[in-house]
């Protein structure tokens, strides 16, 4: 009923490695755009060199098996990437959400190399096999899936709903308890 492809992820994706460019620390040029390393904004600067939607997937670093910050993670708008994070860009929102919670959801161990610095290189990235379901399916997996990150994340909407929901069970039992049979 709800069939899905194995692609892998070079079959999915545009690898933009090749455009990202390191900066250290001392030379970079504080400003308005972020600039992301293998966990995320890591600085502002200056300049910028990919404007778009992009999943950025860890290259290497001990989050890579230890987990304590999403591997994978979106990006949108201008951005500078340094060459700790692979860059890849999708045709599709739905897919690139998806391969964003499949990737951050799997055991990676087999295709990390390197002992005291674990690094997830390109050819093993590409290599990551991905159940791919149809279009229509996939939309629907994310739509659930932001929906409740919403609800856990965003404290302006999930945690006003949560309290909401808490006040209205409340009220239910209190009721249930304070209601009594009429004498007869």
């Amino acid at each position: 009923m709800f069939g899905y492809a194995v692609v892998t992820l070079e079959d999915i994706a545009e690898n933009c490695d090749s455009m990202r460019k390191p900066v250290t620390s001392g030379k970079r040029e504080a400003g308005e755009y972020p600039y992301y390393g293998a966990s995320g904004i890591v600085d502002y600067v200056r300049d910028y060199i990919f404007d778009g939607d992009y999943l950025l997937v860890s290259e290497d670093g001990a989050n890579l098996l230890a987990r304590s910050t999403p591997i994978a993670f979106s990006i949108s708008g201008k951005n500078w990437v340094n060459n700790h994070a692979h860059v890849l860009k999708f045709d599709r929102y739905e897919t690139r959400r998806f391969v964003e919670f499949y990737l951050n959801s799997i055991d990676l161990a087999p295709y990390i190399s390197g002992g005291a610095q674990p690094k997830l290189n390109q050819k093993n990235l590409n290599r990551i096999e991905i159940p791919l379901p149809s279009q229509e399916r996939q939309k629907y997996i994310v739509d659930i899936l932001d929906r409740f990150d919403a609800i856990c994340n965003d404290l302006t909407s999930g945690l006003p709903a949560e309290i909401e929901a808490r006040q209205r069970q409340y009220e239910y039992y209190r009721d249930k308890l304070l209601t009594f049979k009429e004498r007869g």
